[in-house]
């Protein structure tokens, strides 16, 4: 048996990324679907029982006329788990959202080297755009209007 020990470089797998990027405007414009007009934040939140789980919040940050910039972060999350805090440009034109910052990274490459000084997965760009997709099908799925009690 023969172990290979050199790696073979991560490609882009461009399709993939356009798909996850069309699929995260879809359900963006379900979340918040006058974003552009009048809506300009949505909360919604998930529950498992009487306990609450967390909540999404979706708000626009910057309106322009063929591109809206969201912020999509966790509130009343678990205590021990990490806050997602994500910055999502919505392409109007080309019915697209792509995650553009996270944490305190903006502006991903499509391939990073690896290792690197920044710690960067080679592919960061798709699994941040991969994630964001799977939390707001979670929440389309299993979430419901959020209120605060006043």
């Amino acid at each position: 048996m023969v172990v290979n020990l050199l790696r073979e470089r991560y490609r882009v797998d461009l399709a993939g990324l356009q798909a996850a990027c069309e699929a995260n405007y879809a359900r963006l414009m379900r979340l918040l679907p006058d974003m552009r007009h009048a809506q300009r934040s949505r909360r919604v939140a998930v529950t498992q029982g009487d306990q609450m789980l967390g909540v999404l919040a979706v708000e626009v940050i910057l309106d322009c006329p063929y591109t809206t910039t969201l912020q999509v972060r966790q509130e009343h999350s678990l205590p021990w788990l990490p806050v997602p805090v994500l910055e999502v440009q919505v392409y109007h034109d080309a019915r697209m959202a792509e995650v553009i910052g996270a944490e305190h990274a903006r502006r991903f490459q499509g391939i990073y080297p690896y290792p690197n000084a920044d710690m960067h997965q080679p592919d960061e760009k798709a699994q941040l755009n991969l994630f964001l997709g799977e939390w707001l099908s979670h929440c389309l799925a299993c979430g419901h209007e959020y209120e605060a009690v006043r």
